[in-house]
């Protein structure tokens, strides 16, 4: 029945005289993620909508889902076609619509018509009066509702005329790539994938990196790693992963500084590793899946002292994030049960039995003057030897 989806937006809406640029950039984001279906299809803007029409023999469902990871649409709305032949035409279809819809159920309804084209013999009040008999006359079990309806029956005259009823939800923000790039800090945990998420809706292109420590670490690790990845890459568009192996710049700081601080210095030499690569690929920001009080080095004092080493902002979307809510969202982009495999990122080795959770910076910059003999090249071999995968 359906062959076209309207595509509808929320705060583009809202964006004046650049308008066009975001609309544009969410009909490049929509054939992206269609281009990856069998079915053909042809992405058009006209007059302040976007439609997506099937060119092509294609599965409903299939491409619902790929339109509801398209960050930018607030509503996919399956939409029928009718040729402007007359009214009569237009009522019989609307029953058909309504019957094969809604068909057998106890439903209350409203008619909204819209009249974009001026020079249709009737206005809107007309229309929704006329279509509204039409329903009554055709439709056993339809009472009509204008306060409170089960369903709104939208009929847009056009250059043909459009016939939807109902909005399947889309995840909202603004389509990828109008606010940027931003370098992800991705781990195998729940969180980060989740940031990546959330930066993302905002418009937000991600590179991101991740920090490997063979042979403490298996390949596994690394994989978990790399799916995540591509979860993500589902709702951001393609993306690269830089792998950083960080075993030599680990045994350093293990060797050099003291134990209570290590989980502290190691996230500020990946905050300087990750800042060059982001540098290096025009990136505005660096992205974390921090939250405060989570673990140790997320209390206050310890977010601070990984910031000091950063010039570029450090953006942390799920900074007052209850663990729950951030559980909640990451099962909702399927990244929930890849998060938990029994696969770590992190060696136990390099984990200190008791952190601390107020570094003062000035002590821990004293510390990190004991790696000054070995951190630069450590460094610098960790960057040039990193393995970059494209991911989408």
């Amino acid at each position: 029945m359906f062959t076209a989806f309207l595509i509808k937006y929320a705060e583009i809406g809202v964006k004046g005289r650049n308008r066009y640029l975001f609309e544009d950039a969410l009909v490049e984001q929509i054939k992206f993620a269609l281009a990856k279906l069998d079915a053909k299809y042809a992405v058009r803007k006209t007059q302040g909508r976007i439609y997506v029409d099937a060119v092509s023999e294609f599965d409903f469902d299939e491409t619902v889902e790929a339109l509801k990871k398209v960050f930018g649409i607030s509503g996919i709305c399956p939409v029928v076609y009718v040729e402007d032949e007359g009214y009569e035409k237009l009522a019989q279809t609307i029953a058909e619509y309504v019957n094969r819809v809604y068909g057998g159920q106890q439903k209350t309804f409203k008619v909204c018509a819209r009249r974009a084209r001026k020079n249709y013999p009737m206005n809107s009040m007309e229309l929704n009066r006329e279509l509204g008999g039409v329903i009554l006359d055709n439709c056993p079990g339809m009472t009509v509702d204008v306060h409170d309806p089960d369903f709104e029956l939208n009929v847009e005259i056009r250059e043909k005329i459009y016939i939807y009823s109902e909005i399947i939800p889309g995840p909202g923000g603004m389509p990828v790539g109008t606010g940027g790039k931003a370098m992800l800090l991705l781990s195998g945990g729940i969180d980060s994938p989740v940031a990546g998420y959330m930066i993302s809706k905002r418009g937000v292109k991600l590179e991101a990196v991740y920090f490997h420590a063979p042979p403490y670490t298996s390949e596994r690790a690394k994989q978990k790693v790399v799916d995540l990845a591509k979860y993500v890459s589902a709702y951001a568009g393609p993306m690269k992963l830089h792998v950083i192996n960080f075993t030599d710049i680990q045994l350093a700081i293990y060797e050099k500084c003291p134990h209570d601080e290590l989980t502290i210095i190691m996230r500020r030499y990946m905050m300087r590793i990750a800042e060059t690569i982001a540098k290096e690929t025009g990136c505005l920001g660096l992205v974390t899946g921090e939250s405060i009080g989570q673990v140790a080095s997320q209390t206050m004092q310890s977010l601070a002292a990984t910031n000091e080493v950063c010039e570029l902002p450090v953006y942390r979307p799920l900074i007052a994030f209850d663990k729950q809510d951030i559980v909640d969202i990451s099962e909702k982009i399927n990244t929930y049960e890849t998060s938990i495999l029994p696969f770590e990122d992190c060696c136990t080795i390099f984990v200190a039995k008791h952190p601390v959770t107020k570094p003062n910076v000035n002590v821990i910059k004293g510390h990190e003057k004991n790696l000054e003999d070995v951190i630069d090249g450590l460094v610098q071999t960790a960057l040039e030897t990193r393995e970059i995968i494209e991911i989408g």
